[in-house]
């Protein structure tokens, strides 16, 4: 078995769903010109970290000297149980049902990391990449053929859906890639549609300044009131161009199977007027591990109080 082979059959023993293998080329002209127009349009909103390392982002290869490859790994997190459809119950990504992904998956691509080092010889140099390092991710993910980017800008896997979490690892090693995936939404339209605050652009593009999630998650001011009357009980993210999604209803690997990434059922039951009730203790003991800790219990208060009330 070659090299490639034994590095991919790794990252599904240690617990990803997706594996796939790319060079550390910068990505294509067609991605590097839809980030320079997002950002030009001041679609970023206050997100003012996108226009910065822009070589970085869309360059793997500037961020390690001598990389060649650029290994891409999902996982899965699709929950297996489904909020109560109740205007009274708090909606949360369903990302943040589950521990921080951050922490989860840098453990496990240190271990495929060190795997690659012991497979290739010490010599072998990487970095591993989740989220936080500035790279145009989907983009290589599509390049490594575990999926194409969706008009609501997720990566689709056609067996998995949309509910992916993803990371890299940048390396020295030359490995073999894998063809992308040339797979497009074609006429489908359903998320565009599905986003109450069309902050869904036809052409794939997504306005952050309209999005429910961006408004929930990131903005550290008061939410507008055009988009807050379309909030609702949504208090961190929001799912529906997800949802909604063809590739999502059918997917054939229906929820997470990696039963390590701690998931907690009790964020699906939690009413709004309990969150405004809680104090900081509570928050902690509930979100602790959670992404939900970075937004804060007082800003998730806000978007209550605000878009409850809208």
């Amino acid at each position: 078995m070659d090299i490639t082979s034994l590095i991919k059959d790794k990252a599904l023993a240690v617990g990803f769903d997706l594996v796939g293998v790319t060079t550390a080329d910068a990505v294509d002209d067609l991605h590097v010109g839809h980030l320079t127009e997002w950002l030009d349009c001041g679609y970023a909103a206050d997100m003012g970290y996108m226009h910065r390392n822009f070589e970085k982002r869309v360059d793997p290869g500037t961020l390690l000297g001598g990389a060649k490859s650029v290994v891409c790994v999902a996982l899965n997190y699709t929950p297996e149980t489904q909020f109560d459809d109740n205007p009274e119950i708090a909606r949360i990504a369903n990302f943040a049902l589950y521990e921080d992904y951050h922490g989860f998956m840098k453990d496990r691509l240190g271990e495929l990391a060190a795997f690659l080092v012991e497979t290739t010889g010490d010599g072998a140099r990487f970095k591993i990449c989740v989220d936080s390092v500035p790279l145009l991710e989907r983009a290589l993910a599509q390049r490594a053929g575990i999926g194409f980017i969706g008009k609501n800008r997720m990566l689709i896997n056609p067996d998995f859906g949309l509910q992916l979490l993803l990371g890299e690892i940048i390396t020295t090693v030359e490995l073999t890639p894998d063809k992308p995936m040339e797979k497009t939404c074609g006429e489908c339209d359903k998320c565009v549609w599905a986003c109450p605050t069309r902050a869904i652009k036809s052409a794939g593009t997504i306005d952050a300044r309209k999005c429910i999630s961006y408004q929930t998650i990131e903005n550290k001011g008061e939410i507008p009131d055009d988009i807050a009357r379309f909030v609702g009980n949504n208090v961190f993210g929001c799912d529906r161009c997800i949802d909604i999604c063809p590739y999502q209803k059918f997917a054939k690997e229906k929820a997470a199977k990696n039963k390590l990434f701690k998931f907690h059922p009790q964020r699906q039951n939690l009413k709004l007027k309990d969150i405004l009730e809680m104090d900081e203790k509570q928050f902690e003991e509930i979100f602790g591990d959670s992404s939900l800790k970075r937004t804060g219990l007082q800003k998730i208060k806000a978007t209550i109080r605000k878009c409850t009330a809208s």
